[in-house]
């Protein structure tokens, strides 16, 4: 009778709708959704469904992509961590959601480490400081002189907290007046026409104005130099120590997702990631795209975390 009890079990769970999504030999089985926490067209989105073409190539099943816009991408995030553990259900993840909500505000959303399966790195945004072409600086350090020279009389722009908090990093206790964006298009027309004098702009939409001469380059915040701008230096080149922000992106599920899902799609997307065609459009578009293992993206996600929190709390930053 005991036997035949759990046999029917079984067969019960077996018989339930989407069980199949739970057993790594089965997935996937059905269409995957990727989350993004920014609007439909913007720089996120665009990397987003370039990722997600290459991913539907490697699972063959399709990846659709949604738009959940607003609150710094935290209603994104918010919806992945609710969802199904089944691995059907992924995030695209920025620094704005993952470190920079749960650190400035005070209350955090959630605590990152607990409400995420993290997956795999998507990469970094090939970020760079520009000056325009009229502020007589053609350095980091002329600029820092600069603006020590002058506190308080020179602004700079931002569009995310990560920027933001770089240039808290970048400047130390020099002043600058902060302008809020809703996007760098916006801050970038500003710089152009002389009201901000500093910002750091994504990979997008610095070149083409870099090779115009209307604006300068000064430093970039990835680890390398970009290939889109060879010229312009690293932090770690100019002995920048304390530049540690860096723009990036990676894959998460909800909490609880099985190891061997986790697994299976980190090595996809990876595998994903070194799609000759996907790296093509990633590099045209300023981002360095590159995958991890489930282990060190964790560990590079805690330092990232850290590095924010310590500058969040240097500068006494506050939540508005």
């Amino acid at each position: 009778m005991r036997r035949r009890t759990l046999t029917l079990a079984a067969l019960a769970a077996a018989a339930l709708p989407g069980a199949a999504a739970w057993s790594a030999d089965a997935f996937p089985n059905k269409p995957l959704k990727l989350i993004v926490g920014f609007a439909a067209g913007g720089g996120a989105d665009v990397l987003t469904r370039i990722i997600a073409e290459g991913l539907a190539k490697q699972l063959g099943q399709q990846v659709i992509v949604e738009n959940r816009p607003g609150a710094d991408g935290v209603l994104a995030a918010q919806a992945t961590s609710s969802a199904r553990p089944d691995g059907y259900t992924l995030l695209m993840g920025t620094n704005t959601a993952m470190v920079a909500a749960p650190t400035l505000r005070p209350t955090p959303p959630y605590d990152p480490f607990k409400a995420f399966t993290p997956i795999s790195s998507a990469g970094q945004f090939s970020m760079f400081l520009v000056v325009p072409a009229s502020l007589p600086v053609k350095s980091v350090n002329e600029l820092l002189a600069l603006v020590a020279s002058k506190p308080g009389a020179l602004n700079s722009a931002s569009s995310n907290s990560a920027s933001e908090l770089a240039m808290l990093q970048l400047l130390g206790d020099r002043k600058v007046v902060n302008a809020r964006y809703k996007g760098d298009m916006q801050a970038m027309t500003d710089l152009l026409g002389g009201q901000i004098q500093m910002m750091f702009t994504t990979g997008t939409l610095a070149p083409g104005f870099v090779k115009e001469g209307r604006i300068r380059a000064l430093v970039t915040l990835l680890p390398q130099r970009s290939a889109l701008l060879p010229d312009v230096p690293t932090g770690g080149e100019l002995g920048l120590g304390k530049l540690t922000i860096t723009p990036w992106a990676g894959f998460f599920g909800p909490p609880g997702l099985p190891q061997a899902i986790t697994d299976r799609l980190s090595q996809e997307l990876q595998n994903t990631l070194k799609r000759p065609e996907v790296h093509s459009q990633l590099v045209q578009q300023g981002f360095e795209g590159y995958g991890m293992s489930p282990a060190k993206f964790t560990e590079f996600f805690h330092t990232q975390y850290d590095a924010f929190g310590a500058t969040v709390r240097e500068h006494n930053v506050k939540f508005e």
